[in-house]
């Protein structure tokens, strides 16, 4: 199967995805997060401001800045070009894909950012992502030395061979 049809297969099942199932997934990838040595010794964490179907990002931002956390979430530029902003969910506004991104211009340098929780759409057993197809995340993975980690229901689990490009994720915490 290409990616493409990975991709249209697997949102298809998220969006059909019982709320109150979903919601308990997403308590528990939490509590699967934040247990981890990762999560424990970064004193700076990325993440993205979810859409309905993916991880509820929220519960990991509230977490995270109780436990002191410095937190960044993505802002995006045409060519699939990234940066991580701090986060201060009074500066966001609605990107040309409809999601909630920050509106500071200020980002912090990648070798400062100790993990990265990234999204995706399906996965496979050695880390490789499916993401929505911009490319975005394989570009700013691509050198940096930090922790990754991303949070999926087992239904984003498949099997499909990674292209050259694809930067694989470190741990991949699946409910």
């Amino acid at each position: 199967m290409i990616k493409k049809d990975i991709r249209n297969e697997v949102l298809a099942t998220l969006k059909v995805m019982d709320k109150k199932e979903k919601h308990q997934k997403d308590l528990a990838l939490l509590e699967a997060m934040i247990s981890t040595s990762a999560y424990q010794q970064a004193r700076v964490i990325a993440t993205y401001l979810a859409m309905p179907t993916e991880y509820e990002t929220g519960l990991l931002i509230k977490q995270a800045l109780s436990d002191g956390k410095l937190l960044l979430i993505p802002k995006t530029y045409p060519k699939g070009r990234m940066i991580f902003v701090v986060y201060d969910r009074k500066n966001l506004e609605r990107s040309s894909f409809g999601l909630l991104e920050p509106t500071s211009e200020i980002a912090i340098p990648k070798k400062d950012i100790d993990m990265i929780h990234v999204p995706g759409v399906a996965f496979n057993a050695e880390g490789y992502r499916i993401g929505y197809g911009a490319g975005y995340y394989d570009r700013y993975l691509s050198d940096y030395q930090g922790a990754t980690m991303s949070t999926i229901y087992d239904c984003q689990q498949s099997d499909f061979q990674a292209e050259p490009y694809d930067i694989a994720v470190q741990e991949v915490l699946v409910r």
